[in-house]
């Protein structure tokens, strides 16, 4: 569960990018935030993920205040989370296999249980066949999708995407909502930010719009 709870977001220079911010999303729920550019949809899912922390207000995710959390518990804490943000931080100098691989190194996984879900989380965004090459030679939706088998191959229960379907066309953004949707039916909390509308179609999932800092629906 996440619970927003009179959270406000104000930075030194006195911006205030979210502002009195209550919502909570259930587990496994799948939901869209929504909203112009600079509506404060990255301040958020950044919250959630602790990168930031609110001026005011409380956060819960899954029965823990993150106020209250020191720093080794926020790194456990993201154990828990997948991160599909704008920067993608690819290494272009390791192979697709090795950039899925590097943060079950990091956890101390195993070799071969490593491997196992590394070749599992490229079968589910159908890059497989890619394992072996370097990203250069990816497409930009191969890229954005390398990003989410990296994201989930740590099996989170959370998993959040901020923009991820930008500078796409409509079938390949079309391709990777549609996997995001098939990580959904699996259980997984899934929040994908975006300003583009027109990918939402007839989804029946909820959606959080803000607007200058402020939810509208």
């Amino acid at each position: 569960m996440i619970s927003f709870s009179g959270v406000y977001k104000r930075y030194l220079s006195g911006f205030e990018a979210l502002k009195n911010i209550n919502f909570t999303i259930e587990p496994a729920e799948m939901v869209f935030i929504t909203g112009h550019s600079g509506a404060g949809k990255s301040t958020l899912l950044k919250l959630i993920a602790a990168i930031e922390r609110p001026t005011t207000g409380s956060i819960v995710i899954n029965g823990q205040n993150l106020a209250a959390l020191n720093s080794n518990e926020i790194s456990f804490l993201r154990r828990n989370l997948g991160l599909v943000f704008q920067d993608q931080k690819i290494l272009f100098d390791r192979t697709v296999f090795d950039n899925v691989l590097l943060p079950l190194q990091i956890n101390g996984f195993d070799f071969k249980t490593a491997t196992e879900r590394v070749y599992a989380a490229l079968d589910k965004v159908g890059l497989l066949k890619n394992a072996k090459s370097r990203p250069i030679t990816l497409s930009g939706s191969e890229r954005q999708r390398l990003c989410v088998a990296r994201a989930v191959v740590g099996r989170p229960s959370i998993l959040i995407a901020d923009e991820p379907t930008a500078n796409l066309d409509t079938d390949y953004a079309n391709d990777i909502i549609n996997i995001f949707k098939s990580l959904h039916q699996v259980g997984i909390t899934v929040l994908i930010a975006t300003h583009n509308t027109g990918l939402l179609g007839n989804a029946q999932q909820r959606i959080l719009a803000l607007s200058h800092g402020e939810l509208t629906l």
